[in-house]
């Protein structure tokens, strides 16, 4: 707490400093920089991609030059040059970048794995080939050949996780580092004109001093990336070439479950094969499709246990619902994770099983039990096709199917088998239109559906957004409407679903541009809106406006390179009925001092007594509600200079709650709830031996003290200490202490070969004190509930994956995942760290083993060798 308040009072004399620093000469520029233009050079030779600018049409070609400094210190021209040339043929685009420094030992060059920056110099070349100023694309290749990608659009900003095929090489030459790179027009699309105008731009990274530069100046205080780029002519003549490549793999399985009940049946082995499809429909659009997809070598999930009221979001791993999906992204009303998701009736199936009775004559006749449930939907195939017009209309269609799944239930007493539908035959769509407009303005609309086969229900949901910005792109208003639409009935059941029809609307007006930004803003979503059938959402029946604020410095003073705060002002009422439901006031500021490079900051909020209506956990909210008493919060962050060997991540955190009178004891007195609070600590050390192997570690601690929630589980109507209240809302008051500790390991033999090793374990643990009856009103009054609701969650689990890119877009992947997991319930609940360490590793693990080839086939390619 002390560091804490040190820390506020640092930020608070750096806010004074600010307002020092703000002469007329020190306020950053927002209007866009000078649009810099550079030529292009056919040739007709080739290049030998090697690292070595030897052949004449290097230095026939234009130099990219007096690249401008973006970060620490926007503004000043580099003192080390940098020379970038562009060639082009009839197949692919070149470029040449020589950086020039003072020593070899100022050229940083970690090898990482595909798409880590790592410490290491890099350079950057971005092109915007349908010159709309607000979506492109980036490649980088450091200085020891490691390459990343990235598109850029308005839905998902800077998105790493699209992926193409193109070639680079990089070289040492004294003082100097050279990369030398070949991007086939088969990664990219453009329209088909006789002369191409596209956007361009240059970065360059010298990690020694912390320093990025841009060729076409970036100012911080101008809105949007994209068009401050500046230009590049002279392609000429040059046809969207044909798109067309397929992917196949093929990948094997070794999986051991000790916890199945046959020990013949422990040890299984599959194997799968499969393809990935791209075709250049035309210039402008592509369809990606998978066949038979295998996404078993994805990332294990973060497993956690969840006493909220709502769902668990998991974050999407799978290669091709990450890749090129800026279009589907648009509104956020595509959750891709609901895709080959958990089957709809995976937990009713025990609703199906025949239970253990005595007939007439008095003959025990077993019940039943689940023998297998699958825990997840297998997709048949999934296909994309995107693009985006000379116009800037973007088009993207999704679509994928699903198999029926069942569950297996077996007869305790014969072995006796039968299956039951837990997932019928799906298919899941998107499609979207997006135009792109001036002033980095657009107006988009989206539509997802979800149809699935036999008696259940069907969704659909549609949405409109714009945003338009003014021309000197300083003020924008921006806004959403969405409509929800679900037919059928609840699965497995003959109930109708009882949100048939629901909306969405958000409006929004800000300043956008300059020192100081700002922005009001004013949403409803209705008791029956629900995406969720292909989207997520966490609670609707909300009306929510707010008001919020932004104060940046970008340019050095006093002892800091910068500085950035926020605050902000929200409030949220309840739809229906419209009743308050809570507000927000919060902020935060950080910023990072010139001769360490640690970066620090802090964040606040405080609210008033709020109400919770969503922990009830009641059909009708409104009646019901949780009473939060006035809290407030302080955390802070500090984050080391990742340039050293050593360097550390720390942030810590602290809540405290007023003492709340909310209800009545047994004997009448008035609650007096005190000592609720929560704290937070997290400490994350990274090592790194040398330029190919590094360690880091991440901690994680967290406790809720007195916390009042509704009890995790539920009422049993089997259990007999629960059949008192199981038409009440019980609720506990408990401690919470949670603990997660990751370790992971990344050595990279190579640019295009890697090792990793990430191993997590995750332990909560929760306490019960007393329970709780809630009344309507808010209102709770102490119950003798005596059944043992204490609780502890368990997961471990190791991912250890070598990866060897052999050729461009072909890969090699071995992977191991071993995963644990454990749940302790009443006495076996422990609150010790240890103990719960010793019970997670004891617990039988699934183990498996893959090997996955993939091999990229271009049809282009193809067709030269055999010309």
């Amino acid at each position: 707490m002390m560091r804490s308040c040190t820390l506020l009072l640092v930020v608070l004399s750096l806010w004074a400093g600010v307002a020092r620093a703000q002469s007329p000469e020190s306020k950053t520029d927002n209007t866009p920089a000078p649009k810099k233009q550079l030529g292009a050079v056919r040739i007709s030779g080739g290049i030998k991609l090697d690292g070595v600018l030897d052949e004449a049409a290097w230095q026939q070609a234009e130099a990219a030059t007096d690249f401008i400094q973006n970060r620490p210190n926007p503004g000043p021209h580099e003192r080390h040059k940098t020379e970038v040339r562009v060639l082009y043929d009839d197949a692919s685009l070149y470029v040449g970048a020589v950086m020039h420094d003072v020593n070899p030992d100022s050229i940083l060059r970690e090898l990482t794995p595909r798409d880590n920056f790592g410490n290491s110099d890099f350079i950057g070349i971005f092109l915007d080939t349908y010159h709309d100023k607000l979506n492109g694309y980036g490649f980088f290749v450091t200085t020891g050949g490691v390459q990343m990608d990235a598109r850029y659009s308005p839905a998902s900003g800077e998105d790493f996780n699209w992926n193409a095929v193109w070639d680079s090489r990089t070289s040492l030459h004294g003082t100097d580092w050279v990369a030398e790179i070949r991007i086939p027009y088969s990664a990219i699309r453009f329209g088909n004109q006789p002369e191409q105008l596209w956007g361009l731009q240059f970065m360059r990274r010298r990690k020694r001093d912390n320093q990025d530069f841009f060729w076409n100046e970036v100012r911080p205080a101008v809105d949007g990336f994209v068009n401050q780029w500046g230009l590049l002519t002279g392609v000429r003549d040059v046809q969207p070439p044909l798109r067309l490549s397929l992917t196949p793999y093929v990948s094997g399985y070794v999986n051991h479950d000790p916890e199945l009940a046959d020990p013949s049946r422990r040890t299984t082995t599959s194997f799968n094969g499969g393809a990935d499809v791209k075709w250049g429909i035309n210039e402008s659009f592509t369809l990606d499709a998978t066949l038979v997809p295998d996404f078993g070598q994805v990332q294990s999930d973060n497993q956690v246990l969840n006493l909220s009221p709502f769902e668990v979001q998991f974050a999407e791993n799978r290669q091709f619902f990450t890749e090129g999906t800026e279009l589907f992204n648009k509104g956020g009303l595509f959750y891709s994770r609901r895709v080959g998701a958990q089957p709809i009736g995976y937990g009713s199936a025990s609703s199906y099983l025949r239970k253990r009775y005595r007939d007439a004559e008095g003959r025990v006749h077993e019940g039943e039990f689940v023998a297998r449930n699958p825990g997840v939907t297998q997709l048949l195939n999934a296909t994309k096709i995107s693009g985006r017009t000379n116009k800037g209309l973007g088009v993207g269609l999704f679509n994928a199917l699903s198999n029926d799944v069942y569950a297996t239930l077996q007869d305790s007493a014969t072995g006796a088998k039968r299956d039951v539908l837990t997932q019928p035959f799906s298919n899941y769509s998107i499609a979207v239109l997006d135009q792109s407009l001036k002033n980095n303005s657009y107006v988009s609309l989206i539509n997802t559906n979800v149809t699935r086969w036999g008696r259940t229900y069907d969704a659909n949901v549609t949405g409109g957004l714009f945003r338009f910005a003014n021309k000197k792109n300083s003020y924008a208003v921006d806004g959403r409407m969405v409509y929800s639409r679900r037919r059928g009935n609840d699965f497995g059941t003959e109930e109708k679903i009882d949100d048939q029809n629901g909306y969405k609307y958000q409006v929004g007006v800000s300043k956008i541009s300059g020192n100081f930004t700002w922005g009001l803003n004013q949403g409803i979503e209705s008791d029956h809106y629900n995406p969720n059938d292909l989207g997520i959402l966490f609670g609707n029946n909300n009306i929510s406006q707010g008001i919020f604020g932004n104060y940046n410095h970008y340019k050095p003073f006093w002892k800091v390179n910068n500085f950035y705060s926020y605050f902000g002002l929200d409030q949220s009422l309840l739809y229906k009925p419209m009743l308050y439901q809570r507000t927000n006031l919060y902020g935060g500021a950080n910023t990072t001092f010139t001769k360490s490079f640690l970066t620090a900051g802090f964040n606040f909020d405080a609210n008033p007594v709020n109400r919770d209506y969503f922990e009830p956990r009641t059909a009708t909210l409104g009646e019901y509600w949780v009473r939060v008493p006035a809290n407030a919060n302080l955390g802070a962050f500090i984050s080391t200079d990742y340039r050293k060997k050593l360097a550390w991540d720390v942030n810590a955190g602290i809540r405290l709650y007023t003492a709340d009178r909310r209800g009545y004891g047994e004997a009448g007195q008035r609650l007096n709830r005190t000592g609720r609070a929560g704290y937070g600590l997290g400490i994350s050390p990274r090592y790194r031996v040398n330029n190919q192997l590094n360690f880091r570690y991440n901690f994680n601690w967290n406790l809720s003290d007195n916390q009042i929630g509704y009890v995790n589980g539920g009422m049993d109507s089997d259990e007999p200490l629960d059949q008192p209240y199981l038409d009440q809302v019980i609720l506990g008051r408990r401690k919470v202490i949670t603990v997660t500790n990751v370790a992971s390991m990344a050595y990279t033999f190579s640019n295009r070969m890697s090792f990793t090793f990430r191993a997590r374990h995750y332990t909560s643990n929760v306490r019960y004190r007393d329970f709780a009856r809630l009344k309507p009103g808010g209102e709770e009054e102490l119950v003798d509930y005596q059944r043992n609701r204490n609780n502890t969650f368990n997961a471990f689990n190791i991912d250890a994956v070598y990866s060897w890119w052999f050729a461009p877009g072909s890969q090699v992947s071995v992977v191991w995942k071993n995963a644990g997991y454990s749940s302790f319930n009443a006495n076996q609940a422990t609150p010790l760290y240890f103990d719960n360490l010793s019970n997670t590793i004891n617990t039988p693990h699934n183990n498996s083993v893959s090997v996955k080839i993939l091999y990229y086939l271009d049809y282009l390619a193809l067709r030269k060798k055999r010309s």
